[in-house]
């Protein structure tokens, strides 16, 4: 084999497993947040801590200085939690090849700067917007390790770069679909997230299947309608990287945003459920930027504003939940001319 082409920032459960599928065919760098994690990795030939029964092909090799990062190295993912995303990439960003292809597989918006991921890692490295892709979709990554069938989309403004990380990455079992929209598939990543906070609470509170889908659903129309607002094209909403990571997120034990509000039925605080969790819950990190986003584009996000009175204002789940349902009722569709509006723009 030739030397590293692809080094993975950040060596969570996701980095790992994307380190995983690539090293299978060709030499992979994963860069770990510490030389002691590195050490750790490397010595076990497994990410015993985030990735635990799944062993890293020999073409992966584990590293923690950024001095490291091969010259060669023309695709780099970037896997790191949305809070640390910033300053990670500014400690690689004399390390990064003028010509490599950047891709973003974290999920969230920076507070303060309400910018999406693929635009921190953008300004962090100092490179232009049109090199970052952004990858989305129902991608549990205990489940794709295992090499269960999954699948996600590439978004990203060229779409010569999307096409070429999903010849790069995508396999038979991880089946890729390219996107323009790189805005409104980066804004379901994020917004998702806090959606699952919700429906965990849902589950946590015993509010039964048809409570959840109902939760779900409008969840889904506020990302929607912030999308819209926004400048994005409302059927990415409904794909992949929308109502595909909307069911994953909100119906399975894996998510860690799903299993943050089930703790919060429970009367646990965040302050004590932050550390025991296995990773990061990026909704708890996205929420408060999500609402700014929506005050700055005059969208209503009701559960979004439960979620963050649950999480940082003491609120019970419960009284979340029931103020939720005892909202005044609307017209289902009385945001489809928008919608509607939207597409025929797109389509134009």
């Amino acid at each position: 084999m030739t030397g590293p082409r692809v080094a993975v920032v950040g060596a969570g459960a996701w980095g790992t497993t994307l380190a995983v599928i690539l090293g299978k065919v060709e030499p992979v760098l994963l860069f770990a947040h510490d030389a002691a994690a590195a050490t750790r990795i490397e010595a076990a030939r497994e990410n015993e801590r985030r990735l635990p029964g799944v062993p890293l092909p020999p073409a992966v090799r584990v590293f923690a200085e950024p001095s490291e990062l091969a010259e060669a190295v023309d695709l780099v993912i970037a896997a790191v939690p949305s809070n640390h995303l910033r300053a990670t990439l500014g400690r690689l960003a004399t390390h990064l090849a003028p010509s490599a292809d950047v891709l973003s597989v974290a999920k969230g918006l920076e507070p303060g700067s309400l910018l999406r991921m693929s635009e921190v890692v953008a300004d962090a490295a100092a490179i232009s917007p049109r090199r970052v892709a952004a990858l989305s979709g129902p991608n549990l990554a205990a489940e794709i390790a295992r090499g269960l069938p999954a699948s996600a989309v590439v978004a990203a403004h060229e779409p010569e770069l999307a096409d070429r990380i999903v010849e790069r990455l995508g396999r038979r079992e991880f089946r890729l679909y390219v996107n323009r929209d790189l805005l409104g598939v980066e804004l379901c990543g994020a917004l998702k997230n806090v959606i699952a906070i919700a429906a965990g609470a849902a589950d946590g509170l015993g509010f039964g299947d048809n409570g959840k889908a109902g939760l779900m659903t409008r969840g889904l129309a506020e990302m929607t309608r912030l999308g819209i607002a926004a400048g994005a094209n409302p059927l990415t909403f409904a794909g992949l990287a929308g109502i595909g990571d909307v069911i994953a997120t909100c119906g399975s034990n894996l998510s860690r945003n799903h299993r943050l509000g089930m703790e919060l039925a429970k009367g646990r605080r965040w302050a004590d459920i932050e550390a025991a969790l296995p990773g990061v819950a990026e909704g708890a990190y996205t929420v408060d930027a999500a609402i700014a986003l929506a005050r700055r584009f005059g969208v209503e996000m009701p559960i979004a504003q439960e979620v963050h009175n649950a999480l940082f204002e003491g609120k019970s789940v419960q009284r979340c939940l029931i103020d939720l349902l005892a909202r005044e009722s609307k017209d289902e569709l009385a945001d489809f001319p928008a919608w509607a509006e939207r597409i025929r723009d797109d389509a134009g």
